[in-house]
């Protein structure tokens, strides 16, 4: 397998179905386009789950590990409550580092009153970077809980912010120094400030103030990947109008430079909506500042689609994030990161 989520038909065939042991408590448990587990604990109320490492970086990873599991827990539209941290440290780290990063990530948990409930740490041999991985614990009320099989043909898919967020702060900050022999600093610049964009809390928030059927946050595989998952989530089709997709310049230019389909990079701080009535929800988000674009429709059948032009193709399940294609290509030049 290659470097990146585990393949859909691995996933399926060698992990889900494993798994044997169910219980009524349950009310949402692993598939594909589920990055949250439910669990009802009292008639009313239930608790959601989700868990999430951060890999690709060892910028900023404290801050990152946080928004991408509030993410998780912001698509199931959860109010989250904590978060349990794994720290896995390489040999050599120094407590100086350890103090930043939970800086890091005490500072972005109290933007949204989150509390650290546990975890653990440990410095090993097996890592050659900062691994940490993130649990995180939030509540909805059960009646809330949205279920995919209420999706229905004609729905809008809605999209908020743009693509590649993630995947061009992070190959800004990482690769700096090599982008800005060939791009005005200014662009370097604007691109690596997108780390400002990386939650969908704020627009989950005004999202369940209407009737949402099912939502998605962008991550590995870019607007393409969770537009497949959440065909397989609503288990229906869906068509999307590619030239609808909103790309900031700096995305596209940083994403030509390194040869990367922007469409297929990382994207956590875009979140895709499902509901009746998409154009009344643009307009709520536009009033709170985020840009909001309905890019498509659910349809009949299980055909996932983009229209580009004239001309339709299928989206394909996810493969390989073109994050790591970039890191691959440009660290065996050794001008990713280690670059002095």
């Amino acid at each position: 397998m290659n470097i990146g989520k585990v393949p859909e038909t691995v996933l399926k065939r060698s992990i889900f179905k494993q798994l044997q042991v169910k219980r009524d408590e349950v009310l949402i448990g692993p598939g594909v386009g589920e990055d949250c587990g439910i669990i009802q604990v009292a008639p009313e109320e239930a608790i959601v789950l989700s868990t999430d490492p951060i890999t690709g970086t060892a910028h900023g990873v404290g801050t990152l590990a946080v928004h991408i599991t509030l993410n998780d827990l912001a698509a199931s539209g959860a109010t989250p409550i904590g978060l349990l941290l794994t720290l896995l440290l390489p040999d050599g780290y120094t407590e100086d580092a350890l103090k930043e990063l939970m800086f890091e990530i005490n500072d972005a948990s109290k933007k949204f009153n989150v509390q650290i409930i546990g975890g653990h740490s440990e410095v090993t041999g097996a890592v050659n970077q900062p691994i940490v991985s993130v649990t995180g614990v939030g509540k909805i009320d059960k009646d809330r809980v949205m279920q995919a099989d209420k999706v229905k043909p004609g729905m809008d898919i809605l999209m908020t912010k743009w693509a590649g967020i993630e995947g061009t702060t992070i190959i800004a900050h990482e690769g700096e120094h090599l982008l800005k022999t060939y791009y005005h600093p200014d662009l370097v610049t604007k691109a690596k400030s997108f780390n400002q964009y990386l939650s969908i809390v704020k627009e989950s928030q005004i999202a369940m103030k209407f009737d949402v059927y099912a939502m998605h946050d962008v991550t590995e595989g870019g607007i393409f990947g969770a537009l497949w998952e959440l065909g397989e989530k609503i288990n229906l089709g869906l068509t999307v109008d590619q030239s609808k997709i909103p790309l900031q310049q700096e995305t596209i230019e940083i994403c030509e430079y390194f040869d990367l389909n922007p469409y297929m990079l990382i994207g956590s701080g875009s979140l895709l909506i499902v509901t009746e009535n998409g154009h009344e929800m643009v307009d709520a988000m536009k009033e709170a500042g985020i840009l909001a674009t309905v890019i498509g429709k659910v349809d009949e059948g299980n055909h996932k689609r983009i229209k580009f032009e004239e001309t339709y193709r299928s989206i394909v399940p996810p493969k390989s994030d073109e994050l790591y294609k970039a890191i691959e290509r440009y660290e065996k030049k050794k001008i990713w990161r280690d670059h002095e």
